[in-house]
């Protein structure tokens, strides 16, 4: 899925051809804020004392590493992300979460019930339809490197830890007895491996012993030689084979096998390249999971680096990486500090200076691009719960995937932070669930189609739980479908619309247009029973579960009608006019999270599923003023509180109310409260969706999309008066740089990736302005105020500059 185009791409070539003035270059070069290396860096003062607040995590999709830092004993915890416990081979109780024989029978039952009392208690419900997960699993640590490092012992100075997300990678520095040490790290997606670099000022200072510790819960087999060290194996747990091999270059020194075999011993080198790579036997395939033996993998791998050097891994590495998250520059007012990143963040809108107080905002906006880039490629499984990091073999809430919001939420920035090719795993994924889900949609409704509930490992569980307040949302398939719709409505990719995103929609819709029951009192169709996430009773037709089928029927009508497939849409759309929407106002003016007014005006519940109508959704739009007040009232009553992932949903639902004042403050209330000294969000404990949807956020409140309209600087707070942007995606397939004063844009750049009529809103438009395309006066702008329609040629740069700041 890679991008079409860019409007630096655009840029570039439309100046290659001559048509495009090197002053329009050259401003467009002036939104890139100084991006010197300190803007875009994590930097510690000190080597971690705790992996979860103070390691500093690189990554490529599939691997992933956390740096410590230590100056005698560095120990480099990696990570690969198939590497599970459970599922088959754990045993033949494995059963995917789906009942035999079926529990359509339970299913009549709870809903008859629900249709005479009216509610449901969570802890009777799922006596009923819950079920005991058995051989789930968990995410794995694969285990770590553990340098011990000899003549370093005494006092360093001038250390320095930095995660650099320009570069995307680590480096450790320091100066002991006179001499300057350094260490870099980074893990690359070209090659597939973590490299790490250990050098000094001085010649032969570099010497250590190197170990590879694994856990104990699995088989291991070792065999070190001079400059090669492997461990293969398989968890006893269920028979996941796994290989992992370790190659070191050393110059002007000598590397040799231990003695005991068990660790490699480097002596008075100049400096050493150390490259791991890892591998297991799993395979993303209902209903075994198991593909090719690791060991062939690691080592084709390292044979196809073998004449690479460190520089040329790196360069491989940095072409890859910076192709990605240079992409988009954020520049709200901020400067360098000589503060570490855990002093930004205590010292954050209390003793920093306004300048360090935007530093640390960017820097957790470009963060989050990182960690997305780092954690979600090509090839892998998608962003669990902790990206692709985990240093335990029971992780919280297994590392999993919890389909409710978490595992959404992780892909908010993808398309609107010019991200779309990080999405490829989280479709790979939702395709893979579609079999064993076909099961559960049988099992436990007698319906075509497949759904999911509410978490999800990575062998293809697609049932049910028996926690009472977090075992049931079937509407999980809706939600995810969303994500296959807003990659077509941001791209325009009409083969994967017709190949990918229409087939998985359809066969969820299927599933919806047999599930769903027709209530007798009013003759619509409602969800039952239905449960709004974690909080309150089983009732019929909550809000959330009407809102995610409307979102799912609306997208797959709209789609089929794309495609042309007419008959296909028309009973979508029968079925979506007869349809509960889920909006309701209540009685002290709320949006009703239940069908019966029984919202709680005290109630500060960290779930605002009543919301997603608002965001993610698109069904509450700037013409509903009514719904508009509705929501913010019930956002209001819940308060500014919450888990770290419920700050940041709130976020986005107060920049689509065009609160950019709220909006900032809930940011600011996430970097102080949910936020560890590394920056990882934390529920708590570490949990990374809450990075990823601050930084949707943060995009939300410059650019949205989602109506039938561009809105630029919807949502800008006054801490963020004067600043500029670029990169940033549009639904209909549209890049866009701005720049701003005082609140106001100065001026702002489109292009399209295809010819297509756009509508604009900016307060730009209210007074005079000049416009230009490549170069050349624009035909024809029509509308009045501040919206305005443009006819765009593809790939052309569309050029708005308010007349008030020309010389700006």
């Amino acid at each position: 899925m890679e991008r079409k185009s860019t409007s630096f791409q655009a840029l570039q070539r439309l100046g290659g051809a001559g048509r495009l003035p090197v002053l329009s270059l050259l401003l467009w070069l002036s939104l890139l804020p100084a991006q010197a290396s300190e803007l875009l860096q994590l930097r510690f003062d000190e080597p971690s004392s705790d992996w979860e607040r103070e390691s500093l995590p690189i990554g490529n999709g599939a691997l992933g590493a956390t740096v410590q830092g230590g100056v005698e004993r560095d120990r480099l915890q990696f990570n690969e992300k198939t590497l599970w416990t459970g599922g088959p081979g754990a045993g033949e109780a494995y059963d995917y979460g789906v009942p035999e024989p079926s529990y359509t029978d339970r299913l009549a039952e709870v809903r008859q019930q629900l249709r005479e009392e009216g509610a449901l208690d969570p802890e009777r419900v799922v006596k009923q339809l819950g079920r005991a997960a058995r051989h789930y699993g968990n995410y794995q640590s694969f285990g770590a490197l553990v340098f011990d490092h000899r003549g370093l012992d005494g006092a360093v100075s001038g250390y320095r830890r930095l995660l650099d997300l320009e570069q995307g990678e680590a480096s450790v520095r320091f100066e002991h007895q006179g001499v300057q040490y350094r260490r870099d790290y980074f893990v690359s997606y070209p090659d597939q491996m973590v490299v790490v670099r250990l050098s000094a000022d001085q010649p032969g200072k570099i010497a250590f012993d190197l170990a590879l510790e694994v856990p104990d819960n699995r088989s291991v087999a070792r065999r070190v030689q001079d400059d090669q060290m492997r461990v293969v194996g398989a968890l006893k747990d269920n028979g996941l084979r796994y290989a992992t091999r370790l190659d070191v270059q050393v110059e002007g020194g000598e590397s040799s096998a231990s003695e005991n075999g068990h660790q490699l011993e480097v002596r008075e080198a100049d400096a050493v390249t150390v490259r791991l790579t890892a591998a297991t036997d799993y395979r993303l395939a209902y209903p075994d999971y198991r593909g090719d033996s690791p060991e062939p993998q690691v080592d084709t791998r390292m044979k196809r680096a073998a004449n690479l050097d460190f520089q040329q891994l790196r360069e491989r590495h940095r072409q890859d990486y910076q192709h990605l998250f240079q992409r988009v520059s954020l520049d709200i007012g901020q400067e360098a500090s000589g503060k570490s990143t855990p002093a930004l963040l205590s010292d954050y809108s209390d003793s920093n200076r306004p300048e360090e107080d935007r530093l640390l905002e960017s820097l957790y906006f470009q963060f989050g691009r990182y960690l997305l880039i780092s954690s979600s490629r090509a090839g892998s499984l998608p962003a669990n719960l902790q990206g692709v990091w985990n240093n335990s073999r029971t992780p919280p809430w297994n590392a999993d995937y919890h389909a409710n919001i978490n595992l959404q939420m992780n892909y908010w920035p993808a398309e609107i932070t010019n991200l779309a090719e990080t999405t490829g795993p989280l479709f790979d994924f939702v395709d893979a669930l579609v079999a064993p889900g076909r099961q559960s949609a049988q099992k436990f409704f007698g319906a075509r189609g497949w759904t999911l509930f509410l978490n999800t490992n990575v062998w293809g569980f697609t049932g049910v739980i028996d926690w009472p307040t977090a075992f049931w949302q079937p509407e999980a398939n809706a939600w995810l479908a969303q994500h296959y719709y807003e990659h077509y409505l941001f791209n325009r990719d009409r083969k994967f619309l017709a190949e990918r995103a229409y087939p998985l929609m359809l066969e969820t819709a299927h599933f919806w247009l047999d599930a769903l029951v027709e209530d007798p009192q009013t003759g619509k169709l409602i969800v039952t029973p239905s449960y709004s996430p974690e909080h309150g009773d089983f009732t019929e037709a909550a809000a959330m579960s009407q809102q995610l089928v409307y979102d799912l029927l609306r997208n797959t009508r709209n789609a089929a009608r794309e495609l042309g497939e007419d008959k296909v849409a028309r009973q979508i759309h029968e079925a979506l006019q007869a349809l509960d929407p889920g909006l309701r106002i209540g009685s002290w003016g709320q949006l009703q999270e239940w069908r019966e007014d029984r919202d709680d005006p005290e109630s500060d519940h960290r779930h605002v599923s009543h919301l997603f109508a608002l965001h993610p959704g698109r069904q509450i739009s700037l013409e509903q003023p009514e719904l508009l007040s509705a929501a913010r009232t019930s956002l209001e009553a819940r308060g500014d509180g919450g888990t770290g992932w419920a700050q940041a949903w709130k976020i986005n639902l107060w920049a689509r109310l065009k609160d950019g004042e709220r909006a900032h403050k809930l940011l600011s209330d996430q970097l102080r409260d949910s936020t560890l000294p590394n920056l990882w969000d934390t529920h708590p404990p570490f949990q990374i969706d809450g990075n990823f949807g601050a930084t949707a956020g943060m995009a939300e409140m410059l650019l949205q999309s989602h109506g039938d309209a561009i809105h630029l600087l919807p949502a800008l707070p006054s801490a963020w008066s004067e600043g500029s942007v670029s990169g940033l995606r549009a639904r209909g397939d549209f890049t866009l740089n701005m720049k701003w004063k005082d609140g106001r844009l100065v001026w702002f750049e489109v292009v399209s990736g295809e010819p297509a009529e756009i509508a604009l809103v900016s307060t730009l438009f209210e007074s005079d302005f000049t416009q230009e395309v490549s170069g050349e006066d624009i035909v024809k702008v029509e509308g009045r105020n501040s919206r305005r329609r443009v006819s765009m040629q593809g790939d052309k740069v569309y050029r708005f500059q308010s007349a008030l700041t020309a010389a700006d």
